[in-house]
């Protein structure tokens, strides 16, 4: 059973930026309106039109249309439904939402596009532009990124956690990474004394690993592109869960071929990180808290290699799922 705590804090959020909505003028409103058909057909363009040059152009017509959308007062609470393909993220405590889309250029080249907007009291814009920098950076696991160096990714869920009075907003994203792999990331953003953003930083820990690892700044899972993986947050065991991957053909080094093996790793947060948890299913039947899962593995750490085929098959018919 999920909390239903958890459940009312999304309605109160939801509740209050519909009320704060009515702060828009019925002549704004209609503006606004106006302006997400055309966010509308520019993001189905990106999406849908097949010459490259076209969805670069849509790209730079629709970054123009939103942040002139933006400078409407009071837009920020205006949520953008009909505007598919493009993530609009409000934090929980509806201090800040963050937009996130892509562009593929190519099969093999993707960019990432970011915007945070901030609640101000008055109703004027405030805004901080994303810039994708991932294509420069051959270790993004091991850095504190700003807005100038991001590293992309399309956000699809977001979570507030504190420590020693200091927010901590962490992001889960997709990032369609290469023409033979995807990657999924979890990005921790917190707020400077400056307030400006600040992606990363040494949150998290693998000390209770019994193979030791460094902390790493942000975590991401890569995976075969055929493959459908999960990174979610279970607000039941205040714990992010998410697959645990091996390679189709035991070459670990060629991410490329990484599959979910039925079992799952996770992170709690604890003393202002995110500490890993090697096997959540142990962790969980501490509790009593699920059944045993059917792992690809045996309890030697060999391969099923019927277990594996199978799962290979589900994850060509999955295919295109995220």
């Amino acid at each position: 059973m999920k909390n239903p705590f958890i459940y009312l804090l999304g309605f109160c959020l939801i509740f209050s930026i519909t009320l704060q909505a009515q702060k828009i003028s019925p002549s704004d409103f209609k503006l606004l309106h106006q302006k997400e058909d055309s966010l509308k057909r520019l993001a189905k363009n990106l999406y849908v039109d097949s010459l490259t040059a076209q969805r670069m152009r849509s790209d730079s017509t629709f970054i123009r249309t939103l942040v002139r959308s933006l400078q409407i007062k009071n837009s920020f609470y205006y949520p953008f439904d009909s505007v598919q393909g493009i993530s609009k993220l409000y934090a929980p405590d509806s201090t800040f939402r963050i937009f996130t889309w892509s562009l593929a250029i190519d099969d093999y080249y993707t960019r990432q596009r970011g915007a945070i907007q901030y609640r101000t009291p008055d109703g004027s814009l405030k805004l901080t532009p994303l810039r994708d920098f991932s294509e420069f950076t051959p270790k993004p696991l091991d850095s504190v990124r700003t807005k100038d160096n991001w590293i992309g990714a399309v956000y699809y869920k977001i979570i507030k956690t504190q420590y020693n009075g200091k927010n901590y907003y962490t992001l889960f994203g997709y990032d369609a990474n290469s023409v033979r792999s995807n990657k999924k990331w979890i990005e921790v953003l917190h707020f400077n004394d400056r307030n400006q953003p600040i992606f990363g930083g040494p949150l998290f820990s693998f000390a209770n690993d019994s193979t030791k690892r460094e902390t790493q700044y942000r975590y991401d899972l890569e995976y075969k592109k055929e493959a459908s993986t999960v990174i979610q947050y279970d607000p039941d065991l205040n714990m992010i869960i998410f697959d645990h991957l091996i390679p189709e053909n035991d070459d670990y080094a060629d991410k490329t071929t990484y599959i979910p093996d039925g079992d799952y790793e996770g992170f709690k947060w604890q003393g202002g990180k995110w500490v890993h948890v090697d096997k959540v299913f142990d962790y969980k039947l501490k509790d009593g808290e699920f059944p045993v899962p059917d792992p690809i593995r045996d309890a030697q750490g060999n391969n099923n290699e019927q277990k594996l085929k199978e799962q290979s098959e589900k994850n060509k018919i999955k295919k295109g799922n995220h």
